[in-house]
């Protein structure tokens, strides 16, 4: 799936480390929780939070806005490997089991790329050293091209 991004950057990890700098670096949100960029290439996108005892809800499960978070940003991370530029145009999130665990995994991939919006899908897992990675979540974004 070439892209002008991936024209733009030799691998995965010059993208990853543009991306770093961009898309993390000037969001104070994301910069925050401290979301780590791991994979950013070729429709894909792949990110990991560790869950701080401030991102837990009542239960002690990490908040729907900070899974909701990992989605959008897995979605427009990957949406951005083939269109540049992006923003969200709207998404919806199906919550399947409570994010337990220290940490979230989220993997995004582009489902369609056109020239006025990019369909993309990301899964959100919970993840801990005691037990094996549970689907927390799956998402279907559009997202938009601005640039």
């Amino acid at each position: 799936m070439a892209s002008g991004f991936e024209q733009r950057f030799a691998d995965n990890d010059a993208a990853v480390a543009y991306m770093r700098k961009v898309a993390v670096g000037q969001s104070g949100f994301s910069r925050f929780l401290g979301v780590e960029l791991i994979t950013c290439w070729d429709g894909k996108s792949e990110l990991l939070l560790h869950i701080r005892p401030d991102m837990t809800q009542h239960h002690g499960f990490a908040h729907g806005a900070i899974v909701g978070l990992m989605a959008d940003n897995a979605c427009a991370w990957a949406a951005s490997t083939v269109a540049g530029d992006v923003v969200t145009g709207a998404y919806s999130i199906n919550f399947l089991a409570p994010a337990r665990g220290t940490r979230l995994r989220a993997i995004g991939s582009v489902v369609k790329a056109g020239k006025r919006q990019v369909i993309v899908r990301a899964d959100v897992w919970s993840e801990s050293a005691e037990s094996p990675p549970v689907l927390t979540a799956v998402a279907q974004a559009t997202v938009i091209p601005v640039g």
